[in-house]
């Protein structure tokens, strides 16, 4: 965890069934992401690479910068840029979500 003047982030290892789907197509699937909560974020699931189908992923020429968490590269898919993120490189603090995947938009599945 760290926390730097009442912002708090913590990433641990997930147990739930975790989905990306973009257009009816399964992008990722993971029954073990990493949860990371961020102040004042939604939770966000960061998938490894395996269970990520990054051959249908372009990269992006986009990159921001989180104070917390480092600079972000994307990836896109034909009509839906920047759907992707990760941290390549990841501030000490969160270095868990080194290389993983994080989408826009993902579901929980029920089992």
């Amino acid at each position: 965890m760290t926390s730097i003047t009442g912002h708090t982030i913590t990433v641990t290892p997930g147990t739930m069934h975790v989905r990306a789907v973009s257009d009816g197509q399964v992008l990722a699937e993971s029954r073990r992401p990493l949860v990371l909560r961020e102040t004042g974020c939604p939770d966000r699931y960061y998938l490894p690479p395996e269970d990520v189908r990054t051959e249908l992923l372009t990269p992006s020429d986009t990159r921001t910068h989180c104070p917390f968490k480092g600079d972000a590269s994307y990836w896109s898919l034909p009509g839906a840029a920047d759907l992707v993120w990760g941290y390549p490189e990841p501030k000490e603090a969160v270095a868990a979500i080194k290389d993983h995947y994080c989408f826009y938009a993902t579901d929980v599945v029920a089992d």
